[in-house]
């Protein structure tokens, strides 16, 4: 059972950029209606009635954010979390290499500390644990939390903001680096998260912050990546824009393939004398020529967008209905947030995909939102043979690959869903 949610309390639309305050939003695509792309069900609440939120983006013409239109409480969004990243092999080694470069090139003198913003069950801090730097994680998620804990990474659980980044300070607190990855995009009141890390930071400190990178999401039609608790869609433009407002200087970035294309910044607070060489500022310069050259102030960019997702799901529909049609058995792999929406926005049911598997322990035995497929765990596959399955999590598409080597093996076939449906 599903039904709309918009007017209740939980929920805020906006009617002005949340960055800059700037009302002249431009429409840039609607997915619908669309349930909360984390809020799995469990396997007795089958008949439990599920709101819809209309899942809407636009952009602000003053400072070129992408964002939502509306707002789902984070108390709603983030308390209780299925996500932890530990189960992601090529994640963990992600953060390895990004803790690696830092440990390396960072002064890291006095009264040590690596912060970690949504931290989630410490698969970052536990690299600078390991090389005898202090850390502390910050994760609202209870659940998750309670993972990082357990593992001895000191974990508070509380959201991040302005006033409890004067509190950490004002304790003497203060971090050499703070990383906040794939968290910025979550957070309703992001100068406030802004305004906290400035004063998190040391003197010379240095903020590392990944976030999926607009220009890639939108050239390689992953609308998949648009749900609710993804706020916003950010351009190197816009943080530059959002960053100065609240006393921070993007010092360096850097283009990565993780997450199916983000940006990692690097940012210093605005007062003190940077600290990277020349070529990182070139890199900034030349990424904002880019980006402005690519279109990014310009209405046509994202009309074609939507056009192109238009386009996309008529063929990921035609190609899994025809497969049906022949008799052939699909199930999915990744019970995640993007694969939710994908799921929802192309309106797939239990006829389409028979089930879904998923490593994650937490998530196994579960309802997929919406669309209420089964959970399982991947030994699943082997066990049913199905003759193909469709990868939600096509961020992942090489580690996933490999290890369903056996069933690739024994016939089984992957459908890669976007830019373009493939098998492989």
């Amino acid at each position: 059972m599903l039904g709309h949610a918009l007017g209740t309390s939980e929920v805020t639309r906006i009617s002005a950029c949340r960055a800059c305050g700037a009302r002249e939003l431009a429409p840039v695509i609607s997915l619908g209606h669309t349930p909360l792309a984390n809020a799995l069900l469990t396997a007795d609440a089958a008949e439990t009635r599920e709101r819809l939120y209309p899942l809407e983006v636009v952009r602000c013409e003053a400072c070129s954010l992408v964002q939502l239109t509306v707002s789902v409480s984070p108390e709603i969004l983030f308390r209780r979390y299925p996500y932890q990243t530990s189960f992601s092999d090529a994640f963990v080694r992600h953060a390895r290499d990004s803790v690696e470069e830092l440990l390396a090139t960072l002064s890291w003198h006095g009264d040590r500390l690596a912060v970690e913003i949504a931290s989630n069950d410490g698969y970052l801090l536990q690299f600078y644990r390991d090389a005898g730097i202090p850390v502390l994680g910050i994760e609202p998620a209870e659940n998750i939390a309670k993972v990082a804990q357990d593992r001895g990474i000191e974990t508070i659980t509380q959201f991040f903001g302005r006033d409890l980044g004067a509190q950490l300070a004002a304790q003497g607190r203060r971090a050499d680096v703070v990383h906040a990855n794939n968290v910025l995009a979550h957070v309703p009141d992001l100068n406030g998260v802004l305004a906290g890390i400035r004063s998190l930071l040391k003197a010379d400190g240095l903020a590392a912050i990944e976030t999926p990178w607009l220009c890639d999401m939108v050239d390689r039609i992953e609308f998949d990546t648009i749900y609710h608790e993804h706020l916003y869609y950010f351009s190197l433009t816009a943080l530059v824009t959002i960053f100065a407002a609240q006393g921070l200087r993007i010092v360096d970035v850097r283009h990565l393939d993780v997450h199916g294309g983000s940006l990692r910044v690097f940012a210093q607070r605005d007062d003190a004398a940077s600290t990277v060489p020349a070529e990182a500022g070139d890199r900034v310069r030349q990424l904002l020529a880019a980006e402005n050259e690519w279109g990014v102030a310009q209405e046509i960019r994202y009309a074609r967008f939507a056009d192109d997702v238009t386009q996309l799901k008529g063929k990921l529909m035609e190609l899994l209905r025809s497969l049906r049609a022949q008799g052939r058995s699909i199930a999915a792999y990744g019970a995640s947030a993007k694969g939710t929406t994908l799921l929802s926005y192309c309106g797939l049911t239990r006829a389409d995909i028979e089930y879904v598997v998923d490593r994650s322990t937490i998530k196994q035995g579960m309802l997929t939102p919406g669309t209420r497929l089964p959970i399982e765990a991947p030994a699943k596959l082997l066990e049913r043979m199905p003759d193909y399955v469709l990868l939600l999590v096509w961020n992942f598409a090489d580690e996933v690959i490999a290890q369903q080597s056996e069933y690739r093996r024994r016939g089984g076939r992957f459908i890669i869903p976007l830019p373009d449906p493939k098998i492989v």
